[in-house]
């Protein structure tokens, strides 16, 4: 059984920082894509980053250069660190491996002063 277990998120000023938490049990980690959407109120679901099974990176250009994404294959674990955040960046924070289908709870970023 798939589970993806998503944590980290609050409420934080604008400039302000937080480091997001995937758990992911139920699947091979290491083999997987792994990738973080977010989905803002009354906005569809967006990509935000992903690491691929050899660590290479990619971000949504929003985001670029303020965010970083990582994995530890040895916890299973992905992160999101979030650095200057933005009003614009509030929205509930999803991760997202490639060989499953499964959507955790995801949890709520919000920037705001």
């Amino acid at each position: 059984q798939v589970q993806l277990v998503e944590s980290g998120g609050g409420l934080v000023q604008p400039g302000g920082s937080l480091r997001l938490s995937c758990a992911a049990s139920g699947i091979i980690f290491s083999i997987n894509t792994m990738a973080w959407y977010r989905q803002a109120p009354g906005k569809q679901r967006e990509l935000v980053a992903y690491i691929s099974s050899r660590s290479s990176t990619n971000y949504a250009d929003s985001v670029q250069g303020r965010f970083t994404i990582s994995r530890d294959n040895a916890k299973n674990t992905v992160y999101l660190q979030m650095n200057s955040l933005k009003p614009e960046d509030t929205a509930v924070y999803y991760c997202k491996a490639s060989y499953s289908d499964y959507w955790g709870q995801g949890t709520q970023v919000t920037v705001s002063s």
